[in-house]
C-alpha cells in the first residue's frame, strides 16, 4: 500500500539533509526552483513549514522559468504561493520556440537546461538570492550516478551543496535523503496542484531509461537502491563526505 505521508514527516527527511550538509545558514534568502512537478512543490512545502521554526532563520522565493509552451497553466502554483505566503516570480521565456522551432535540436534537453538554468539564475540574482533550492531527491541521486556509470565510464553525482563560480550562488538539494515513493505519497495525499510538463521530449530520455531500468533493479534486488545511495555516501565523491 503507498504510504501517505505527512508534512511533518516530510520536513524531518528535509531538516536532516540540511543539518548533515549544512545547506542553510542564518540570513539567507533562498530562490526554490519551481518546475510545477511534484518534487520541486513537496520542496516548496518542506521548506516554507521548517522556516517558522527552524533555528536559522532564512526566507524563501519561489521562481518559475515559463519556457514558452503554449499549455502550461500556473494559475494552481500561484494560488499555493499565494495561500502559503511566498513570494513567486515568473520568469517568461521563448525557450521553447529556440530549441523546438529556430534550432530544431534533435537532443533538445541539454540546451533546454543550459537557457533555463541561466534564465533561472537570473530571476534568483534579481530577486537577491543567495542560494538556490532544487527538489532532486534520492532516486535522482542514484539515477545520476548510473548515467554517469554507463553513459560517461566514471562513478560520479551532483553534491547535496554546490557553490557556482560564474553567478556566486549556492545550490542545495533538501530532498535527498527523501524517495520518489515519499514525494508521491505526499502529493496524493495533499492533493498538491501539480502541473504537468508540456515539453514534446517529457518521458523520452536517457535519464527516463536509467528511471526505469533503477525501479526494474529494485524489484529483482529488494533494498538495491539503498545500497546504491549508501555507496554514494561513503565513495568519496566531493561534497558527499
Amino acid at each position: 500500500m503507498e504510504l501517505k505521508m505527512k508534512l511533518q514527516q516530510v520536513m524531518s527527511y528535509v531538516r536532516r539533509a540540511i543539518d548533515d550538509y549544512s545547506m542553510i545558514e542564518e540570513g539567507d534568502r533562498i530562490a526554490v526552483g519551481i518546475s510545477g512537478g511534484k518534487d520541486s512543490l513537496t520542496l516548496l512545502y518542506a521548506l516554507n513549514g521548517l522556516k517558522r521554526f527552524y533555528p536559522l532563520k532564512f526566507n524563501i522565493h519561489a521562481v518559475t522559468v515559463d519556457l514558452g509552451f503554449q499549455n502550461l497553466d500556473l494559475r494552481g502554483i500561484e494560488s499555493l504561493c499565494k495561500e502559503l505566503d511566498v513570494e513567486y516570480t515568473i520568469v517568461k521565456t521563448d525557450i521553447s520556440d529556440i530549441v523546438f522551432h529556430q534550432r530544431k535540436e534533435e537532443n533538445p534537453c541539454s540546451l533546454c537546461a543550459k537557457m533555463r538554468k541561466g534564465a533561472l539564475n537570473d530571476a534568483i540574482k534579481a530577486a537577491g538570492c543567495n542560494k538556490v533550492a532544487y527538489a532532486h531527491h534520492k532516486d535522482d541521486v542514484v539515477e545520476t550516478m548510473l548515467l554517469s556509470l554507463i553513459f560517461e565510464g566514471r562513478f560520479h553525482t551532483f553534491s547535496p551543496v554546490t557553490f557556482l563560480d560564474r553567478t556566486c550562488l549556492t545550490v542545495i538539494r533538501p530532498l535527498i535523503y527523501m524517495n520518489e515513493s515519499d514525494v508521491v505519497g505526499f502529493v496524493n495525499k495533499n492533493h498538491v496542484p501539480v502541473v504537468k510538463s508540456p515539453c514534446p521530449a517529457d518521458g523520452h530520455t536517457k535519464r527516463e531509461y536509467v528511471h526505469e531500468l533503477l525501479r526494474q533493479l529494485n524489484k529483482e534486488n529488494p533494498g538495491v537502491k539503498e545500497r546504491m545511495f549508501t555507496a554514494v555516501q561513503t565513495g568519496k565523491l566531493k561534497g558527499w563526505s
